[in-house]
């Protein structure tokens, strides 16, 4: 897997990997953008039945991206409840954008919102305004 440029993966204390800047990032600039095999949602429904971890980013309400087939390390960028990017869909590429500036070493970190995980499942970001799930109910 090649990554995407100022990023790498190596453990987190959120879960398991995460994505972690080697350079800096500038409030409001790109981090990288989202990569992956393009599938359809029902390939997406299928691939996700029985997986722990969910590695897909919706384009729009027909396709997604699959990470974690042909990704570039951002399928690892972890959900938190205070995080420090967000995503932007522009014509078909979902951009990871910086909330604010991000040093080197720092994880890459995004509130989830929603995803195709039950609304029960645990948030573990450890922030101090954490809601307690991944998904914003």
């Amino acid at each position: 897997m090649k990554l995407a440029y100022g990023l790498t993966v190596r453990p987190s204390h959120i879960d398991g990997s995460g994505c972690f800047a080697t350079v800096f990032f500038h409030k409001g600039h790109k981090i990288a953008e989202y990569a992956g095999e393009r599938i359809s949602r029902r390939e997406v429904a299928r691939r996700a039945r029985g997986r722990r971890k969910l590695r897909f980013c919706a384009i729009n309400s027909y396709w997604s991206l699959d990470g974690s087939r042909g990704g570039n390390g951002t399928h690892y960028v972890n959900h938190s409840c205070a995080p420090n990017s967000y995503m932007r869909i522009t014509h078909g590429h979902i951009l990871f954008m910086a909330l604010h500036d991000i040093h080197p070493g720092e994880e890459i970190t995004l509130d989830y919102v929603t995803t195709l995980h039950s609304n029960d499942k645990r948030c573990s970001c450890k922030s101090p305004t954490c809601r307690g799930t991944i998904n914003k109910q």
